[in-house]
């Protein structure tokens, strides 16, 4: 993507009533305007609210929205050029249970208050494979912490990944930590009794990867809350 398209991209979402960009200082330093108040002030509903962590184009907040109407929905990264398009389509077709939040997932416990999110779906993040890059992984010990701020108490989490990496270590820290897994499998297009909204909702990259005959996986769990 050029230079000039990403600027236009990024004066677009400026725009866009569904699209939240709060600086770093506004997030950690002066307390977030919109923590513990999204029901209210944002959407104006109590509806459940869920959360997916990097979500690149936005595909699976947009899509999830379609499908459940009565809960919001949260595309949240760093990246505003990418989700543009997400926004951009769920202005078009009028979803009003759709919002995306720019900002860096490591602050999400700044941007929402205890209790306040329903479910959070990690779709196709980096695998951080190398041991240098572990504290970035999405479903290590000190984001589930994160997540547990912020989760109510029957929270699900969802991760789904090409990666079986993430997939193997993800599941063994689960269980090292005993934490509920309901679900897990690592081949899902080739499985029977898999949840519907994890094989009829299809990214850009995922798509990619079906081409190349790469297994995608899935877990669903919940976090244990002393």
């Amino acid at each position: 993507m050029g230079s000039k398209n990403k600027l236009k991209r990024f004066k677009e979402n400026e725009t866009f009533a569904n699209v939240v960009q709060p600086t770093r200082e506004e997030v950690v330093e002066q307390g977030f305007n919109l923590k513990g108040k999204w029901h209210e002030e944002f959407f104006g509903n109590d509806h459940p609210i869920v959360l997916e962590l990097g979500c690149g184009k936005g595909e699976y907040t947009v899509n999830l929205a379609r499908k459940f109407p009565k809960k919001n929905f949260i595309g949240v990264d760093i990246k505003g050029a990418r989700f543009w398009r997400g926004a951009k389509t769920a202005i078009e077709e009028k979803l009003s249970n759709v919002a995306f939040l720019r900002t860096q997932i490591e602050l999400i416990d700044h941007c929402f208050a205890k209790e306040e999110v329903a479910e959070i779906w990690i779709t196709f993040p980096d695998p951080q494979i190398k041991y240098k890059r572990t504290k970035h992984r999405l479903t290590n010990a000190s984001f589930l912490d994160k997540y547990r701020k912020i989760l109510q108490k029957k929270g699900i989490i969802h991760l789904k990944t090409d990666s079986e990496f993430l997939h193997g270590y993800t599941l063994g820290l689960l269980h090292g930590i005993e934490e509920e897994i309901e679900y897990a499998n690592h081949d899902v297009y080739h499985s029977d009794g898999v949840p519907e909204e994890v094989t009829s909702i299809q990214t850009f990259y995922e798509n990619q990867y079906l081409e190349q005959s790469k297994k995608i996986t899935y877990i669903r769990f919940r976090l244990r809350f002393k």
